[in-house]
């Protein structure tokens, strides 16, 4: 089998889900930092949403299972810690998924301007913390439904 594209590997790639978030890819969540080859080894850097996320070995898991899907025996997992992810990485593509699932995408104000449910403005924190580390739990005044709201980073 020849050597396939670094154009096709992100393909490949753009349909690994993020196993805490699985209706976002993790290119659309912008941890997939670069594909290159060096010599025969297929290279692909990875940072992490923080260095103590607890899905990086899934991550990882599932990155390799999807390339070795695919045909490709020489591979190295990088991760890369610096720079540190930020939620700017994320693809607009990712953020519009966010929103149609019911999470509310990262905003630069430091919460959601609106609910992902109803639409309404009127929205209040009601903890700092989660579903999972990266996001908080934030309640919809409207129509009073809770949410998660994906954190800035």
């Amino acid at each position: 089998m020849p050597r396939p594209s670094t154009d096709t590997v992100w393909d490949w790639l753009h349909a690994v889900p993020d196993p805490e978030i699985p209706v976002i890819s993790l290119t659309d969540l912008g941890i997939i930092r670069d594909v290159a080859y060096e010599g025969e080894t297929l290279v692909v850097t990875v940072t992490p949403t923080y260095s103590g996320c607890p899905a990086t070995s899934i991550i990882n898991l599932d990155i390799e299972t999807a390339l070795r899907g695919h045909g490709v025996e020489n591979l190295e997992l990088r991760r890369q810690l610096s720079p540190a992810w930020t939620t700017d990485w994320m693809t607009q593509s990712g953020r519009d998924k966010l929103e149609a699932y019911g999470i509310a995408p990262p905003q630069p104000a430091g919460g959601p301007d609106k609910c992902p449910q109803c639409g309404s403005q009127h929205v209040e924190k009601m903890s700092q913390f989660g579903s999972t580390p990266c996001k908080a739990q934030w309640r919809c005044t409207a129509c009073l439904e809770p949410f998660d709201y994906f954190k800035c980073i």
